[in-house]
């Protein structure tokens, strides 16, 4: 069985093209939910709506953790919360130069 440690690993892979930190650590992400065995719900947002990489970015998070054996992979983007500097993890500032 999947676990969300491996969800999370395999979302830390994918990166806004723009940005040098994972999506996971820049704060997008804000839920994942393990429904069943076979299916994992994310909840996430972008940097903004009008985002380059509004497309790829939610095919990529979702590859990714189908790659891990997951069949029903769901990704709903959400703009409530909105995104904020503030939700960049510790990692992701330093990367950044924000500390």
């Amino acid at each position: 069985m999947v676990s969300k440690d491996q969800v999370v690993a395999a979302i830390k892979t994918v990166y806004d093209p723009e940005i040098p930190v994972n999506i996971y650590d820049l704060g997008l992400v804000y839920d994942v939910a393990l429904k069943s065995e076979d299916r994992c719900d994310v909840k996430m947002t972008l940097t903004s709506q009008g985002c380059p990489s509004a497309q790829s970015i939610p095919l990529s998070v979702k590859d990714r953790i189908q790659r891990l054996g997951l069949k029903e992979v769901n990704v709903d983007i959400v703009w409530e919360p909105a995104w904020g500097p503030h939700l960049i993890s510790p990692e992701g500032k330093k990367i950044l130069g924000l500390e």
